[in-house]
């Protein structure tokens, strides 16, 4: 028996969304040292819609399912509806993680508020810095 899902699997073996945006609105680079995980999301963005997301990820097979089940969640989304996205949702759309192994999904989730950080900077587009973690 399999410690991972099936969907974990799926999203490991045909992960969705993998590649580079050139001319991306927004990007996002993050890592664990704990694990050596690393992770770059790219958005392209229009009219506040995130009309694609592509990811490189250097790390476990868990980290790349994040990644690409972060993508899939994000894309046609609003901004705003995007920065919701939670660890936790990436784990429940993965059909869960080992405990272990949660540590992917949370880096999946900051890679996403990175790069959505990275495109209000761009764009001087204000925001609360407590949504990204930072203190006011």
């Amino acid at each position: 028996m399999s410690v991972y899902s099936e969907t974990v699997m799926d999203h490991f073996r045909n992960p969705r969304n993998v590649g580079e945006i050139a001319d991306a609105d927004g990007v996002g680079e993050v890592g664990n040292a704990k694990c050596g995980d690393i992770m770059k999301i790219y958005l392209k963005i229009e009219d506040g819609i995130i009309k694609d997301a592509k990811f490189n990820t250097f790390g476990c097979g868990s980290a790349i399912a994040s990644s690409s089940m972060a993508t899939e969640m994000i894309k046609g989304k609003p901004v705003e509806e995007a920065l919701e996205l939670t660890n936790k949702a990436v784990v429940e759309a993965l059909d869960g993680l080992p405990v272990q192994k949660i540590h992917c999904s949370v880096l999946a989730e900051e890679a996403v508020k990175a790069a959505l950080k990275d495109y209000y900077d761009k764009n001087g587009i204000a925001y609360d810095a407590a949504i990204f973690g930072e203190k006011a």
